[in-house]
């Protein structure tokens, strides 16, 4: 059974006059704005990294789940000419979601679907699935109930997020996700289990001194050697964006 969905196909596009919103409350990116006033999760490097190191290359459809205000189903469609179909649990979450791709270009190309991952259903398979999921689950909870299930995997488990996305993969899809250095081995046991394959793992620092505290994975259905690389975020003697990231991030960010 299909949750209700809010965002099929706009056509007219709601116009938001920023210039009232406080600077945290949206952020402006090259051909897209996302509105984050009540959404508990704000746009972060995470999911920036994730949406621009994907391989969206032949995607015709494309799934985001656990979409918060939308940034990889906007950067999905900004990258490919794929149909992108967005999940997201949190209402106003996914209130701002439906603004955000209501205003942008590619209104006609994203719908949004309100509810859980678990019982999402679909008419088709996924040439590519994406998630930056809720990945903590020992760490100290908010006591801001939206803060808490968008950080936390008690709504969703990557065992769970696993299991759905092997239902609705295309046999060709990909899935990518980023996830806490710390969970690699699970993601490659349940992963195993599911038979899926790890066949892309990039190693994130926050610079060339510190150990890797995310990693960018990418699975598919068929096995195949593993590709192995690290990033770093910064230069550690300036500061600086590396040019690796900015590389990376440069059809998306104002600054690069």
């Amino acid at each position: 059974m299909h949750a209700p969905v809010l965002c099929v196909y706009f056509a007219e596009i709601e116009q938001v006059n920023t210039s009232k919103m406080g600077r945290n409350n949206f952020f402006q990116f090259k051909q897209f704005i996302v509105i984050q006033e009540k959404a508990a999760m704000k746009v972060g490097i995470d999911g920036v990294l994730l949406g621009s190191w994907a391989r969206l290359n032949g995607a015709e459809h494309v799934l985001d789940v656990g979409t918060g205000t939308g940034l990889l189903s906007l950067m999905a469609a900004q990258r490919s000419g794929a149909m992108v179909d967005a999940v997201e649990l949190e209402a106003d979450a996914a209130m701002e979601a439906r603004l955000n791709f209501q205003q942008s270009k590619w209104a006609l190309r994203i719908r949004l679907t309100v509810g859980a991952f678990q019982a999402f259903q679909a008419d088709k398979k996924y040439d590519h699935i994406l998630c930056n999921p809720p990945f903590f689950d020992n760490s100290q909870k908010s006591n801001d109930q939206k803060r808490t299930q968008a950080r936390h995997s008690d709504s969703l488990s990557l065992k769970e997020l696993l299991e759905g996305a092997s239902r609705l993969l295309a046999e060709h899809g990909k899935m990518s996700l980023i996830l806490p250095a710390d969970k690699e081995l699970r993601l490659f046991e349940l992963a195993s289990a599911l038979n899926l394959y790890v066949v892309r793992i990039t190693k994130v620092a926050s610079d060339e001194s510190r150990t890797a505290h995310r990693i960018l994975a990418e699975l598919c259905r068929k096995p195949a050697e593993l590709l192995e690389s690290d990033l770093v975020i910064r230069d550690q003697a300036t500061g600086e964006y590396s040019a690796a990231y900015r590389q990376l991030t440069k059809d998306f960010y104002l600054a690069f």
